[in-house]
């Protein structure tokens, strides 16, 4: 009786590897078994961190399509690891699979919920309205969490135990992104106001010199109409990053700024975003700064010159200056000349921001039409937009 158990028990689960296939068509059947002779073949040739190594080097090289077949192969030996979990997430952030780096992070949640900031910051990043908060709080979490179990010479050296390279700021950057959160998908919220003033409070807590923060400050106060206020916080973000400002700073407060840009790094480098720096526009418009507006919005064309924005922008703060003595006309025809711009490639590119539309309209009808544009550009089509008025705006500097 005893054997004949035995022998039940031994088809049963020959059986049961049998009807693994089951199901498939020959083809999938074939790949299966393609996989898992590729995996044994894999570990037997390469360890995980061999496989790490090929996959850093490609990202390096920027072939992130190599780097993802490298640790792909790596998760495939150790699916449990978090580090392995965090980089193919980000390589897939990279090659724009935004479902697939969302899996791989949701993942690392489900493994290590307590530990590891990143996966949390790119979730807040792909999501709105109260989960993004949920996210980035868990994030800001993770990092306070790992700069608590640093040593005092760890800390300086901005090295974690368990999450490298946690830095004060980054948890300010994490409290800037709360913040923007507050800012639009949450603004009409009951107390949204005060828990955004919360969060760039503590942004500028941990890094008190954050252009990111300080802006941030500037346009909260700009909206509750403290404008001097924020003008001086607008100003400080600007003098960490904006070239003319830079060269009004002390000498010790260059020297400062130095010894936060490593060998070889330009101040380009530490530019803030390009969409950052459209708002940094606005509220210069707001608080009457002209020129620095007009030195952003020109840097901004050089960088990008297809953005209808920014040619609005520049329109409109030329026709703002229409009124100054001697220049009105030389600001009319300026302002005429972008605003034309910006409604052409604002066609051009199909924009669907049709209240900055109607402004760019009724500036123009206010403005009239020019003579220069009568003659010469009121006929041509949107496909001749070029930089030719940046070109034009380079000799007026030249000859100043």
């Amino acid at each position: 009786m005893g054997g004949q158990s035995k022998s039940k028990k031994s088809n049963k689960s020959t059986r049961k590897q049998n009807n693994r296939g089951q199901g498939l068509s020959g083809q999938e059947r074939m790949k299966l078994k393609m996989q898992e002779k590729a995996k044994k073949k894999t570990a037997e040739k390469y360890s995980v961190e061999q496989l790490l190594e090929k996959t850093e080097e490609y990202m390096d090289n920027f072939d992130f399509e190599m780097a993802q077949l490298f640790c792909q192969r790596a998760l495939d030996l150790e699916p449990t690891n978090l580090n392995v979990l965090d980089m193919l997430g980000n390589i897939c952030a990279e090659l724009g699979n935004e479902e697939k780096a969302k899996q791989v992070f949701l993942r690392a949640v489900e493994l290590s919920p307590d530990e590891g900031h990143s996966k949390y910051m790119y979730l807040g990043q792909i999501h709105s309205g109260v989960e993004a908060v949920q996210y980035f709080s868990k994030g800001v979490e993770a990092m306070l969490n790992a700069l608590e179990k640093q040593t005092p010479a760890a800390a300086a050296a901005a090295i974690s135990l368990d999450d490298p390279e946690v830095t004060n700021k980054d948890v300010s950057v994490a409290f800037c992104s709360i913040a923007e959160i507050f800012f639009t998908d949450l603004c009409m919220d009951d107390g949204a106001a005060e828990k955004c003033k919360e969060a760039i409070d503590k942004a500028l807590q941990y890094d008190p010199d954050n252009p990111e923060a300080l802006q941030l400050m500037a346009s909260y106060l700009f909206s509750i109409e403290k404008t001097q206020e924020g003008k001086e916080f607008l100003m400080r973000s600007l003098a960490a990053w904006l070239p003319s400002l830079q060269k009004k700073t002390d000498q010790t407060a260059r020297e400062k700024q130095d010894d936060g840009v490593q060998d070889g790094e330009s101040l380009e480098n530490m530019f803030p975003p390009y969409e950052s720096r459209i708002t940094t526009t606005k509220l210069l418009i707001e608080a009457e700064e002209y020129e620095l507006a007009t030195e952003i919005l020109e840097s901004l064309l050089e960088e990008d010159d297809e953005v209808v924005q920014v040619w609005y922008l520049f329109g409109w703060v030329c026709y703002l200056q229409v009124e100054k003595p001697e220049e009105t006309e030389a600001f009319k025809d300026s302002a005429r000349t972008y605003l034309t711009k910006a409604k052409k490639l604002y066609m051009k590119v199909k924009c669907d921001d049709t209240p900055m539309l109607e402004h760019m309209e009724q500036l123009l009808a206010e403005l009239g039409p020019g003579e220069d544009l009568l003659d010469s550009e009121e006929d041509l089509p949107a496909e001749n937009i070029d930089d030719d008025f940046v070109e034009s705006s380079d000799n007026e500097a030249m000859e100043q």
